[in-house]
């Protein structure tokens, strides 16, 4: 039986309540033969600044270095919005993505049968949604330099970030994409804003380049960032691998997300080259859900999004591809039997807590064995 380091991060809000239902998960695949797995636990976010004045330490970033995963909660709340910038609880996640090579995130909309009535969209408009957004997560505006507010005087200031991609960028994200595409229904949407950023123009440029000299056998089309928003919402579909930069794909991914009817659904992975040597990546998986501190502590936050996000560890960085569908079929199944956490009530009669829909899981994943 393989053995495998987790670091855990919980964060804050509803970030602990959330990784406590995945600690379960991981302990039953232990008890289960299927792998087991040594775990750590670290602070980031809110929680490390009010410990040691940083939004992650030296020690917990090593641990990250040191782990084949990092299993990554939600980060921030108003009690931090005073800290200064540079420690800021997000801070603590753009340096993990950063220093860890992470630049590759995996964002699934998948729309359960049981949910497709949840969604704010028709029926018809999202049942049998399925779409990955490949989102480049380490360079483009969020880290381009320079990124400053300079007072102009006469009580005028300007704030300014910049965006910058170089080449080499936007082809291993590119090629990210491809791949999984050939793997899926083998379509490509590249979105881009060359109409009006002149990195769009350059984005283009590379897809398409790359396309023609690797990729000719998958459909490739190119939208522009604000039309393809509207299409998600319009005609989902019709999408199948989106790939994009790190400010539209941003943006758009939390669209696909709503399609499903909450953001406490939807899992992402975050990926870096693979090791030669070791043919290992490292990786950051988290729930697309924020941290909610105005349900925390209350044990209603609904645990899906980060259980399915252990559910891609085991896919992309353990390659254990039959635990992976196990969980995901334990989950699809808990929610055909009708249980329903506060964001995805519907119709429901009633409720479960976040600790009920994490046992109701464990229950259906040891059916499975």
């Amino acid at each position: 039986m393989a053995t495998f380091k987790l670091l855990l991060l919980p964060g804050d809000g509803i970030g602990p309540e959330v990784m406590a239902e995945v600690e379960k998960v991981a302990a039953f695949i232990q008890q289960a033969g299927i792998a087991s797995f040594e775990m750590e636990r670290g602070l980031v976010g809110g929680s490390a600044y009010d410990a040691h004045g940083q939004s992650i330490s030296e020690a917990h970033m090593q641990l990250a270095h040191a782990a084949d995963a990092v299993l990554f909660g939600a980060v921030g709340g108003p009690k931090w919005d005073a800290v200064p910038y540079d420690v800021r609880p997000e801070a603590g996640l753009l340096r993990l993505r950063k220093d860890l090579g992470l630049f590759a995130n995996l964002r699934p909309a998948l729309c359960y049968p049981a949910l497709a009535d949840a969604s704010s969209l028709k029926r018809e408009i999202i049942d049998g949604l399925d779409i990955m957004i490949v989102r480049e997560l380490t360079g483009g505006v969020y880290f381009g330099e320079p990124k400053q507010i300079i007072d102009l005087g006469n009580g005028q200031k300007r704030g300014i970030d910049t965006q910058v991609y170089d080449t080499y960028e936007i082809e291993r994200i590119g090629r990210v994409a491809f791949e999984l595409a050939r793997k899926r229904n083998n379509k490509v949407t590249s979105s881009d804003k060359r109409n009006v950023m002149k990195s769009g123009v350059l984005w283009h440029e590379v897809i398409s380049a790359l396309h023609k000299r690797e990729y000719a056998d998958v459909t490739l089309e190119h939208q522009l960032a604000d039309s393809l928003g509207m299409q998600l919402v319009r005609w989902p579909k019709q999408f199948d691998v989106i790939v994009t930069d790190n400010l539209f794909g941003d943006m758009l991914s939390d669209i696909a997300s709503m399609l499903t009817g909450s953001l406490g659904m939807l899992p992402s992975a975050s990926l870096g080259d693979t090791d030669k040597k070791t043919d290992k990546r490292k990786a950051l998986y988290e729930p697309v859900h924020g941290s909610a501190p105005d349900i925390a502590g209350q044990g209603i936050a609904n645990p899906i999004a980060m259980i399915a996000s252990f559910a891609m560890a085991l896919r992309y960085s353990f390659n254990l591809g039959q635990a992976a569908d196990m969980v995901e079929k334990a989950i699809a199944d808990t929610l055909a039997a009708g249980l329903r956490t506060a964001d995805i009530k519907g119709d429901a009669p009633s409720t479960v807590s976040t600790q009920q829909m994490g046992d109701a899981i464990v229950a259906e994943l040891k059916k499975a064995i």
